[in-house]
């Protein structure tokens, strides 16, 4: 056991690499992550390929962090494509290949050259392979985060039992209601359709991602130190107690943005420093605030917020078919409508007079919002969401039911649990028609909405509490910190 005098040593000498995919959902997660460690005194570099930094700096108020945590700083890479390359939609695999393609001497130069030295590497498990050999060779200990949820993760480390049991792949002709029976804890709940979407390839889906990259980087995570989520015990409790026969030291601290608010005024309370809370933020897009001010003016939850995270992209069709549906529920809507959102090369969207006069009459339409202070706002009564992961949570945490209209990857899974497991909302996987959404807009917001507001209060509870002085994540947070210093004692 350390001494005192070691710990103080191992506190100061403690220095951890973060290294996250970049995209918004899992900079967002791993940037919070980050913050809690500085918190905790512990030396911080953040790195990001250069895009992602520049629109921190330009959206994300990162020059402001140093104050409240001044032992965080930031390192650019680059990620080897073209400034001008798109990098959402349908263009993200070619982000997932250049990183892993080209990142490694970069990152290698960082680890060595780091003044505190690098002691412990956090890195996103989508990089899974990457992070390990370059760890390997400067002889520096990982620990591996995955920003999807339990669940999720738990689906892709299973995905090869999948296959020797016949139970994949899905055919062009597949009955997608068919029960996969040969995930452990989870024998009787997930269809075909529940699976992540890297594991349809037919005639009408191609995965964004090869479906034998994703499971090899997952069982990359065998060969870190450790592996963190950002979830809960109440939340995923029986999928967590099955990935642990995996894998042995399993730190499950979330979910991160209420943890950090937790954390932060504890900090507060012990300090005589500014009791001004931490306001900055992790956006990549630029955040529309008008929204707030509409919201305000709106009766208590009687708004639906809209959102499909930083990447999906949809057809015209398809965002016409949520319009009207929106519209024709005669509820009122917030919409966070990006400027890429519609895919392909089709220009302005036509919108439909009765659309407009809609819109006009009950709905508010921003590029970007903030959408934790949203969700948490008086009028919000329901979250027609993509089911990525950050956002799941964060509707969790403000105790909003759910719409859930899956885009790729985890959001499948997410979705069914939402709906099947934690009765929190409905999934509209699949489906997209005007009328199914209207019906289920006002399920959520006024048939069912008792129903709905219950589970959701319950769970947003639950939730509070895993980040409270001793709940299962805060409990879990401290360990995490006192392995990492360990490490750093074992690598000295």
């Amino acid at each position: 056991m350390a001494t005192k005098e070691q710990k103080s040593v191992a506190t100061s000498n403690t220095h951890v690499l973060i290294f996250p995919f970049p995209a918004q959902g899992h900079v967002n997660s791993m940037l919070k992550l980050a913050k809690l460690l500085a918190l905790h005194h512990l030396h911080v570099t953040f790195l990001n390929v250069e895009f992602i930094h520049h629109s921190l700096q330009r959206f994300g108020d990162i020059d402001t962090f140093s104050e409240t945590f001044p032992t965080l700083q930031f390192k650019t890479i680059p990620d080897g494509l073209p400034e001008n390359h798109p990098r959402s939609g349908q263009n993200v695999v070619d982000l997932f290949t250049s990183v892993n393609l080209n990142s490694k001497p970069f990152l290698k130069d960082i680890l060595v050259s780091q003044n505190p030295r690098i002691t412990c590497i956090i890195g996103d498990g989508f990089h899974g392979s990457l992070i390990n050999d370059v760890a390997d060779e400067v002889r520096i200990p990982v620990i591996h985060f995955r920003t999807i949820s339990a669940c999720s993760f738990w689906s892709y480390f299973c995905v090869p039992h999948l296959f020797q049991s016949n139970q994949l792949p899905i055919r062009g002709d597949e009955d997608m209601d068919r029960i996969i029976t040969g995930i452990p804890g989870m024998e009787t709940l997930i269809r075909c359709r529940d699976l992540p979407s890297f594991c349809r390839e037919n005639d009408h889906f191609k995965p964004l991602i090869p479906l034998k990259s994703v499971v090899s980087q997952t069982h990359e995570s065998l060969r870190a130190s450790a592996l963190i989520l950002n979830t809960f015990e109440d939340l995923e409790g029986p999928v967590l107690s099955q990935i642990s026969l995996q894998f042995p030291q399993v730190f499950t601290i979330g979910p991160l943005h209420a943890h950090l608010n937790t954390r932060i005024q504890e900090s507060n309370n012990r300090t005589t420093m500014s009791q001004t809370p931490h306001s900055s933020t992790n956006s990549l897009l630029e955040v529309d605030r008008s929204c707030i001010a509409w919201l305000d003016s709106q009766p208590l939850k009687s708004v639906v917020y809209v959102s499909f995270g930083s990447i999906a992209t949809i057809t015209r069709e398809k965002l016409l078919e949520i319009w009207y549906g929106l519209v024709n529920s005669k509820n009122r809507f917030l919409w966070v409508m990006r400027s890429d959102i519609v895919t392909g090369k089709e220009g302005q969207v036509q919108i439909p007079d009765e659309l407009v006069e809609g819109t006009n009459e009950r709905g508010f339409i921003v590029g970007w919002a903030p959408q934790v202070e949203v969700l948490g706002h008086k009028a919000i009564g329901g979250f027609l969401t993509h089911s990525g992961w950050n956002s799941t949570l964060e509707s969790i945490v403000a105790g909003v039911p759910m719409i859930c209209w899956p885009y790729f990857a985890d959001q499948q899974i997410n979705s069914r649990f939402v709906s099947e497991v934690w009765k929190l909302g409905l999934d509209m996987k699949d489906v997209y028609d005007r009328n199914v959404l209207e019906k289920m807009v006002n399920d959520v917001m006024i048939h069912n909405k008792d129903e709905f507001q219950i589970s959701a209060q319950r769970m947003a509870m639950l939730a509070h509490k895993s980040v409270s002085p001793g709940g299962s994540s805060n409990s879990n947070l401290d360990r995490l910190i006192q392995f990492i210093k360990s490490i750093t004692l074992g690598n000295c």
